[in-house]
């Protein structure tokens, strides 16, 4: 079984496993989608769609297609599912399953949970203030016209 993930990483013959870290994008570096498929470098790279004079072309089905890129200089990306149909339809492995690891909690994962509490507390303290909901924009808008 291979594994793409930042804690460990295992070869059976018998299945091939794309698993991503659940983090907000859930994509895979060209490492990991070396280390999955069990490929050199070398040879990801010559199947991926890239092309020097169109930063994104258009979807391949015979390649292994990256995410959307806004700047030549940025790595390569690419999607758990679009690996596991490559592996399937052009590789010809037979068994590809996509598992999605989660990720260890981290700092700034923290930071985001305690600053979304925070907003949460900040819109109940709105809402009981002016006694409107705080999704209303447009009504507490006119309020705060009508008071200026």
């Amino acid at each position: 079984m291979v594994a793409i993930s930042s804690v460990a990483y295992g070869v059976d013959n018998s299945e091939e496993v794309i698993a991503a870290p659940s983090n907000g994008d859930q994509l895979t570096s060209i490492d990991d989608v070396q280390r999955a498929l069990n490929r050199s470098r070398a040879s990801v790279y010559r199947y991926t769609n890239t092309d020097p004079r169109n930063l994104n072309p258009p979807f391949n089905p015979r390649k292994l297609n990256p995410e959307y890129r806004s700047d030549q200089k940025e790595a390569l990306l690419f999607h758990p599912n679009e690996v596991a149909r490559f592996a399937r339809d052009v590789l010809r492995i037979k068994e590809v399953t996509v598992e999605v690891l989660n990720s260890p909690y981290s700092a700034t994962q923290q930071l985001l949970g305690s600053i979304l509490e925070e907003l949460r507390d900040i819109r109940q303290l709105l809402t009981e203030s002016t006694g409107t909901p705080a999704t209303e924009l447009s009504s507490r808008r006119d309020l705060k016209r009508n008071v200026a």
